[in-house]
């Protein structure tokens, strides 16, 4: 399966915040609904993802290995295509996973539960 389909990254690259922007703008950061959930079927990591730098391989988003303490960060795209969970399955794309809050809103509700609830 890709983890990426054509539409979800034009959707990620939409998202990206210029650091130049960021930089002289008086504007609060923009807070998206994650675009896009990918999983390991065999494991308890999750991913809500936002954005996609412009290298095309570092994203953001709200990252929980499952060990308690979901963050928000940036991951590697290569590296996750690499992940292989305790029976060797790869990381999938949720194709269902439609977001409802934003993503500090996941995040906060993760930080209470210790998990990503999505």
């Amino acid at each position: 399966m890709k983890l990426i389909t054509a539409e979800i990254l034009t959707r990620l690259k939409a998202n990206r915040v210029d650091t130049d922007w960021a930089l002289k703008s008086n504007e609060p950061e923009p807070d998206h609904k994650p675009v896009l959930k990918l999983f390991t079927p065999d494991g308890a990591a999750t991913w809500l993802l936002t954005e996609i730098e412009q290298d095309g391989d570092t994203l953001f988003g709200l990252c929980d290995l499952g060990m308690g303490e979901p963050e928000l960060g940036y991951v590697s795209l290569s590296e996750l295509q690499s992940v292989r969970g305790g029976l060797g399955l790869p990381v999938e794309r949720d194709m269902y996973f439609k977001a409802t809050k934003t993503l500090s809103q996941y995040a906060e509700e993760a930080r209470v539960v210790g998990r990503i609830v999505a």
